[in-house]
């Protein structure tokens, strides 16, 4: 009988110990499982209304961003854009490659994650429009005339590959300095421009009511992209972490916008501003999944943007990591 207390003791001993143990490990994992979160850092990217955010919204309406904290911020303007990616109020920036050059230059060290549209030719547009009262027929026509654009920005490089792919010497472009794409439009619409290089909801717009389209960019070359940039200071903060989980939320919702993308004209629609005549019937482009843009697509820009006088130094691309590269 005595034997059999001993025996039980100890039995009811190992059992607390057991459980204490047990209790140990939960509360040593709680506070293990919150240092991981602390270290994967929120992230905030900034964005104009334009169709080439289309996956973040789509990831973040979706729920695909999982345990990341990502924040979308929208913003009216490229200036403003450039002005909170410049002061840290943004971690990253749907962008192109001359506003993510000039930030390099002016001392805010950035590097390219991946393209968001323009992989290929075909997605996005950027083009040369008219108006039919103007007897404009060709780019050819165009020579002498002012046509509106805005200084360093992707539609005044491609009207600049456009018009030189048409044959007219770079002395004859003619440019009308008009920041305000609907202004720009406007001013193209009414006469008081020749023509105007505009985006593809602009370009849409006119179309269906009545402009000319000259040329565009979704055939031959490939010469426009918008890229995510991003802060290095806050990648190498852990930011690098953050970055993966969005990665793979954007390719998820690639996947889904290029499998069925009427599901998502309504938030691309409400999003990206579209104007009322187009919302029905504006081609919803395809995405490309998350990778690097290449030396074939920046080095070009970069090189026209020196040529230009828009960049004081030289600048290389590296296109193994996204950076730039400011020469001495």
């Amino acid at each position: 009988m005595k034997m059999k207390k001993v025996l039980m003791s100890l039995a009811c001993a190992a059992v607390l110990a057991c459980g204490l143990a047990l209790a140990g490990c939960s509360g040593a994992s709680e506070p293990q499982e919150k240092a991981e979160e602390a270290q994967v850092p929120a992230m905030r990217i900034g964005t104009m209304q334009t169709e080439d955010a289309l996956p973040f919204w789509v990831a973040e309406q979706d729920g695909l961003y999982g345990d990341a904290k990502v924040e979308i911020v929208t913003f009216q303007s490229a200036q403003e854009l450039s002005t909170a990616f410049a002061a840290g109020e943004i971690d990253a920036a749907m962008t192109d490659v001359q506003q993510a050059a000039s930030l390099k230059l002016s001392g805010v060290d950035v590097q390219l994650a991946w393209v968001t549209l323009g992989a290929e030719a075909s997605q996005g547009r950027f083009g040369i429009m008219t108006s039919p009262e103007s007897g404009i027929k060709s780019l050819a026509d165009l020579a002498g005339k002012g046509i509106g654009v805005g200084s360093n920005t992707v539609p005044e490089y491609v009207m600049d590959k456009l018009m030189e792919a048409a044959g007219v010497p770079a002395d004859q472009v003619v440019k009308e300095e008009i920041k305000k794409m609907p202004v720009r439009y406007e001013s193209m619409a009414n006469n008081q421009v020749a023509a105007a290089a505009l985006p593809a909801s602009l370009l849409a717009l006119g179309e269906q009511t009545g402009m000319v389209l000259l040329a565009d960019d979704t055939q031959g070359e490939n010469i426009s992209q918008s890229v995510l940039a991003v802060r290095t200071d806050w990648l190498s903060d852990g930011g690098d972490k953050t970055l993966d989980m969005v990665r793979a939320a954007w390719n998820e919702a690639v996947t889904s916008i290029n499998a069925d993308p009427e599901a998502y004209r309504s938030l691309l629609v409400e999003k990206a501003n579209l104007p009322a005549p187009v919302a029905d019937t504006y081609a919803i482009s395809t995405y490309p999944e998350a990778a690097l843009p290449t030396a074939a697509m920046v080095q070009p820009v970069l090189d026209w943007m020196h040529d230009k006088g828009y960049l004081a130094k030289a600048m290389t691309y590296d296109e193994s990591n996204g950076t730039f590269s400011v020469a001495e």
